[in-house]
């Protein structure tokens, strides 16, 4: 084969560290989109190795190619139509079994193939030791021992799967099923080879999976001229075979396969002992322990929320700075107008504002992939089965719903590997009230403004653990009332505890935070704008008072004052004329901004507070003694200064105040009050809320917008400062808006994937109104008990 592309497809079962040698593979090189026509993820990378390009296919993790779940169904569908040109089957040496029934399916399929006998080193440990000369010689394939997290094997692998593309195809793999059933093959094949149809799957593949009711070959079948005979045919011979095996045809061929794959195993596996409790088994035996387990899983939790809010403080606020230099710089470069505010107020300070938070995704998706990696958000969902089981759910349930801290969307694509339909729709309908990170903004700018440090991580937990109550209790509900019967057993695979690598660690990271950016330049992007329109328009207000005047009047009596009590007295025309009162004018003032700046956020009882105080002291001592005479005088012009600057900002607010509540936002907002109000909330909150339909971190960009309608600076301290500032925001009201944020409906995107998985407008129209009607029930509860008890 001359081609200098080669695309290779990356097989295996969940946990066989597939991902991680697609990876080491791969680095950075990587595109993830999802399969045509599905919701699946669909991972590509490419390399460049031995002169050729290689295109790398991340197929979604698989136990069998039998049509049960979508995944498997993606997997055997790109395999089969695209025809990669070799398969990487990766196996988990330490449970070669299991494994090796999915790599003789890949074989039945008469596809290129090449085996990664990975995480030899575990294997070893665990005391298991493979032949992998033997293991190839078997199934006539390359056998490469890898271990991925180390890169060890991976050329080796590289090497293997170039030179299987290029070679001829190898006669086909025959597992000899007995003479009843390889009859029933031959009798069906015969009939397939009569028909003329232009399907990819050998013949004799097409007739066993006929054999074992695969709904989707079967429905393919059927389509075919003469389908109907061939299925008759099908029929009668499944019922021979059910008589033959007292047992339904598929678990027979499986049962047949597995006697295969456990004699091939008796042959390849050299030494094994059983019963070594393995460091898995050690460290199991605290994690998943019926009285620790659960609390050490809490503990965890809080310890990274804690984490997030702590450590995201520090670059946030780098990050904060940037974005209000670069918005002062644009808005001193363009002159005053609608396209200045349009994009310093509008799109400068929304984006700006919510790429603020991104330190604390980045963390957040941190913890939740060394979690993920680790092999520890498997035991969770083995630690929650009692209490999955309890509401009527899968203990499986409880990773989507894990998934949905970092965001809703892949975590509602997550429920496919639930088998039971029940189960997964409900765990579809609960997955939004879990607390995705673009909540996190929103929280983080609330708690900031209203709680102190000491208090904030708590805080920030409760929000989260009120997300799981509820999610548990509506679960419940949901299986009592709409979806009725049985929860299906919990199975699970607990995979051996690792050590993440650093690279799968950065790509999980990468990987959340450019969506977040992503939609930080979309979506964000362009509600910020449409806030930015209504928010400023209509722009002709008819205003009950005249600003105009006023700030004229209070401008003429700042400078009568200051003519009276400070020029007359010195016999000059201006402050300028003279040099000296001038010059400790400005010493004065840089005085108080240093000590404004230094004690920012200090509390009032706090002895650095006190240690400023008394430096200012000295220093404005020290400003007296140089000119004891002008002093005074320069002293009382400040004072002035302040007043009249006073009595102008108090006049620019109430101004910004009515021109906000009657433009289009505030009349939006007004028509909403009364249904809010009694959550505390008010008609500014309801124009962010209303916003955030669509993203919910553009709750902090609107907010933004609404209380600095016409600055620069759309920072989140600044912001954090008008929100504390706000006589009618207070902790219990902020704390009401967190609740209802957690819980009320799920963005655009969510909606749109519940739609695609659930195949029905209904459910999302569902889960708009009833997590919408759960959020103000809940709001309401925090505002009303909360008031009664003196918040």
């Amino acid at each position: 084969m001359g081609n200098t592309k080669v695309s290779i497809a990356l097989a295996g079962n969940p946990n066989s560290g597939k991902t991680t040698i697609f990876n080491s593979v791969t680095g950075a090189r990587q595109h993830v989109g999802n399969y045509p026509g599905v919701t699946v993820e669909k991972r590509e990378g490419f390399r460049q190795f031995q002169n050729k390009e290689l295109l790398v296919v991340d197929l979604p993790g698989t136990y069998s190619l039998t049509a049960h779940s979508l995944d498997e169904l993606v997997a055997r569908n790109f395999i089969v139509q695209d025809k990669p040109d070799v398969i990487v089957d990766i196996l988990d040496a330490g449970n070669l079994e299991r494994n090796l029934y999915l790599a003789v399916q890949l074989l039945e399929l008469e596809r290129p193939l090449v085996v990664a006998l990975n995480m030899v080193d575990v294997a070893e440990g665990m005391g298991t030791k493979i032949n992998e000369q033997v293991l190839s010689k078997k199934l006539d394939v390359p056998v490469i021992r890898t271990v991925g997290n180390r890169h060890t094997g991976v050329d080796d692998l590289l090497t293997a799967a170039v030179k299987v593309a290029e070679e001829k195809p190898r006669k086909p793999f025959v597992i000899n099923y007995g003479d009843e059933v390889e009859g029933k093959i031959v009798e069906i094949s015969t009939l397939l080879a009569e028909v003329q149809h232009n399907l990819r799957f050998p013949q004799r593949w097409l007739a066993l999976k006929l054999l074992e009711n695969d709904q989707d070959i079967c429905n393919t079948v059927k389509q075919l001229p003469g389908g109907e005979r061939i299925l008759a045919t099908v029929a009668a011979a499944r019922q021979s075979l059910q008589a033959a095996f007292d047992t339904d045809p598929e678990l027979a061929i499986a049962n047949l396969r597995y006697q295969f794959v456990g004699a091939l195993c008796q042959e390849v596996i050299i030494s094994r002992h059983e019963g070594v409790l393995t460091t898995s088994d050690k460290i199991d035996r605290v994690l998943t322990n019926r009285l620790f387990g659960l609390p050490i899983f809490l503990g965890l939790m809080w310890l990274l929320f804690n984490f997030v809010f702590t450590v995201g403080a520090y670059p946030q606020d780098w990050i904060e700075q940037g974005v209000t230099a670069f918005g002062e710089f644009v808005g001193q470069s363009m002159p005053e107008g609608d396209l200045k505010s349009l994009i310093v107020d509008g799109i400068i300070g929304g984006v700006g504002g919510v790429i603020v938070f991104l330190p604390n995704i980045i963390i957040l998706f941190l913890g939740i992939a060394l979690l993920e990696d680790t092999g520890y958000m498997a035991r969770a969902a083995f630690i929650m089965d009692r209490v999955m089981h309890a509401v009527g759910l899968h203990g499986k349930s409880f990773i989507p719903l894990l998934l949905g801290f970092g965001c809703s969307v892949p975590a509602i694509m997550g429920t496919r590997t639930l088998e039971n339909p029940r189960d997964r729709l409900v765990t579809i309908l609960v997955t939004p009230l879990m607390s995705c990170s673009a909540r996190l903004p929103v929280y983080t700018l609330l708690i900031a403004a209203f709680f102190n440090e000491g208090v904030a991580g708590t805080v920030l937990f409760s929000i989260y653990v009120l997300g799981i109550f509820l999610a548990i209790v509506m679960a419940r509900i949901f299986r009592s009332v709409l979806f009725t019967g049985e929860p299906e057993p919990f199975v699970m695979e607990l995979p051996p505890y690792r050590i993440p690598t650093m690279q799968s660690i950065l790509m999980h990271m990468w990987e959340r935070s450019i969506l977040y950016l992503k939609k930080a330049g979309t979506i964000i992007l362009a509600v910020s704008i449409l806030v930015w329109f209504m928010v400023n328009y209509p722009s002709d207000v008819d205003f009950s008072k005249d600003y105009q005047g006023l700030t004229a009047q209070a401008e003429a009596g700042f400078s009568q004052q200051v003519d009276e009590e400070i020029a007359k007295p010195l016999n000059i025309g201006a402050i300028e004329d003279n040099k000296d009162l001038e010059t400790l004018i400005a010493d004065l003032t840089a005085v108080d901004e240093e000590f404004a700046e230094q004690t920012e956020g200090l509390a009032e009882d706090s002895e650095e507070l006190a240690a400023l105080t008394a430096a200012k002291e000295v220093k404005l001592k020290e400003l007296e003694a140089t000119n004891p005479e002008l002093y005074p005088m320069a002293a009382r012009y400040l004072e002035l200064k302040g007043e009249g600057d006073e009595q102008i900002e108090a006049l620019e607010k109430e101004q910004a105040h009515e021109k906000l509540e009657k433009s289009y936002a505030g009349q939006l907002g007004k028509f909403i009050e009364p249904a809010i109000k009694p959550l505390g909330f008010d008609w500014r909150s309801g124009i962010g809320l209303i916003a955030a339909f669509t993203a919910k971190e553009v709750l902090v960009s609107t907010m933004g917008t609404i209380y600095n309608v016409g600055e620069a600076d759309e920072g989140s301290v600044a912001l954090q400062q008008a929100l504390a500032n706000d006589s009618s925001f207070t902790p219990l009201i902020a704390y009401s808006l967190m609740v209802f944020v957690l819980i009320y409906s799920p963005c655009l995107a969510a909606l749109a994937i519940i739609k695609r998985e659930s195949n029905s407008w209904k459910w999302p129209v569902f889960a708009t109104v009833y997590t919408t009607a759960l959020a103000w029930v809940m709001s309401f509860l925090v505002y009303q008990i909360g008031s009664l008890m003196g918040y």
